[in-house]
């Protein structure tokens, strides 16, 4: 078992400074820190309504809500009157241009989410919105736009008109939870669900700067699962991210959720289990377990199934409300690091309340694979004090921080192992609602922690919506 830490509490809204190395002359590189450079305001009455525990502004799993491109950060929501909006600014600008893009929400879901990416092959910006196991909503924008932001003027005469399909792709009528991601030869690939919660498969598709191209699906929804309390025979697999690393490997911790309650204790938790990874060397063509073997083929017969060998990293039954699509990212050395939440065993073995016990007892862990390829796993000493997710970033030297509902920030050095976590920002007047969108690319680019994230209302009534800077150490 790994040494933990439990002084969080006591260090609400410190800063860990650096440290020498011990048993070398040369100083350590800094901790995890973080100072606080400013605020802005994207819009001071956003569209506001809370459905399956979260905001439809500020859902974590959504890849991009905010993202930074050559000198540029850009951030995407839907207004109070249900317009959704596309805003910009110059780095360290304290004000934001915005547009809006022609689509209304519309329903009060949270899963709807907007989601961004950029076709580097060409200079666009892609949204893709409004979707719950339903068709979907894309606009792109103007090419080039994104290569001379400070050259080209930002207005919607910049962007196409909304279409339900990709360029005349029409994929699935069943579509959710899309996630861009660039890939290292300039295409730009969208990862989302065909079809619906407990059967439903994960699939991509790719834009090479000309056209999209469906690659297919690839993680299988068959399959038998069985626990110590039943068997279920359908399920689909939740991702907590797809990423490439600087070596071009593209990177999915994931979990499993069954569609028959059968499987679990009590049927007041939820079916999730297991925490699982695997990672592809071919730009998500073939899919390979920890140990190397190939255990999917997009668009082939053979998918990713639960009951391929060597998927788990972490075991964990159907019992302990287990988190779906948190977080993860992945270091200098190309490691892959995630976060996963849940309510550990010392609570008792059979959540009843799910959304009551997480928020009561649930913990976040730091779940990486170290140098020796061995899998390591950490309890982060902070309660969530909330049912929603974890995000998780990784600075330049390698410390880790995790962004907590509420924006509280906790961070481990690289030098500890990572089992020195401990809070670095309590949240305190931020008045956020919850869980936070985190500008998972601007870390690299100038070593800020950039997040947006919307404060606490009731009912339908509107609230503002924020992006807060932290500066990482240099």
């Amino acid at each position: 078992m790994h040494r933990r830490t439990l002084l969080a509490a006591a260090l609400a809204g410190a800063v860990v400074t650096p440290a020498l190395a011990s048993g070398t002359a040369r100083a350590a590189d800094p901790g995890p820190s973080v100072t606080r450079t400013g605020t802005t305001t994207l819009d001071a009455q956003a569209l506001f309504f809370v459905s399956y525990d979260g905001l439809v502004n500020n859902n974590a799993f959504q890849k991009n809500g905010l993202l930074t491109y050559k000198g540029y950060q850009y951030a995407v929501w839907y207004t109070a009157d249900r317009n959704a909006v596309v805003g910009r600014r110059a780095l360290g600008a304290g004000t934001w241009s915005t547009v809006k893009v022609g689509h209304t929400l519309r329903y009060n879901d949270s899963h709807n989410v907007i989601s961004m990416g950029v076709s580097k092959a060409d200079g666009r910006l892609h949204l893709n919105m409004d979707s719950h196991s339903d068709g979907f909503t894309y606009v792109k924008s103007a090419a080039g736009l994104m290569d001379n932001p400070a050259g080209l003027s930002w207005t919607a005469s910049r962007f196409g008109a909304p279409q339900s399909t990709l360029d005349g792709l029409a994929l699935t009528s069943q579509f959710t939870y899309p996630q861009f991601v660039s890939t290292p030869d300039g295409k730009l690939q969208l990862s989302y669900r065909v079809a619906v919660s407990g059967n439903g498969r994960n699939a991509l598709a790719e834009y090479d700067g000309t056209k999209w191209t469906d690659l297919g699906e690839w993680s299988s929804s068959t399959g038998t699962y069985t626990s110590e309390h039943g068997s279920s025979t359908a399920r689909n697999m939740y991702l907590h991210g797809i990423d490439y690393d600087r070596n071009g490997r593209l990177h999915s911790f994931f979990t499993w959720r069954e569609q028959n309650g059968a499987v679990m204790c009590n049927s007041g938790g939820i079916t999730n289990h297991d925490t699982g990874y695997v990672y592809s060397d071919d730009r998500g063509r073939t899919w390979r377990n920890n140990a190397g073997t190939v255990v999917g083929v997009t668009g082939g017969s053979d998918k990713v199934s639960v009951t391929d060998a060597g998927l788990v990293v972490d075991p964990l039954n159907p019992d302990h409300s287990l988190m779906n699509q948190e977080s993860q990212f992945t270091d200098s050395a190309g490691r892959p690091h995630a976060i996963i939440s849940y309510v550990p065993g010392r609570f008792g073995q059979c959540t009843t309340n799910y959304v009551a016990n997480r928020t009561a007892n649930g913990r976040a862990f730091h779940v990486r694979r170290n140098a020796s390829g061995t899998w390591q796993k950490t309890e982060i000493p902070v309660p969530l004090n909330s049912s929603q997710r974890t995000k998780l970033i990784l600075d330049k030297y390698d410390n880790a921080y995790a962004i907590f509902p509420f924006g509280r920030i906790a961070g481990a050095s690289a030098a500890s192992g990572y089992t020195d976590w401990r809070i670095l920002f309590d949240g305190s007047g931020l008045n956020a609602f919850g869980e936070v969108v985190i500008d998972e690319t601007r870390v690299a680019q100038d070593g800020v922690l950039s997040f947006m994230y919307q404060e606490k209302s009731s009912g339908t009534t509107p609230s503002a919506l924020h992006v807060i800077d932290f500066r990482l150490p240099a």
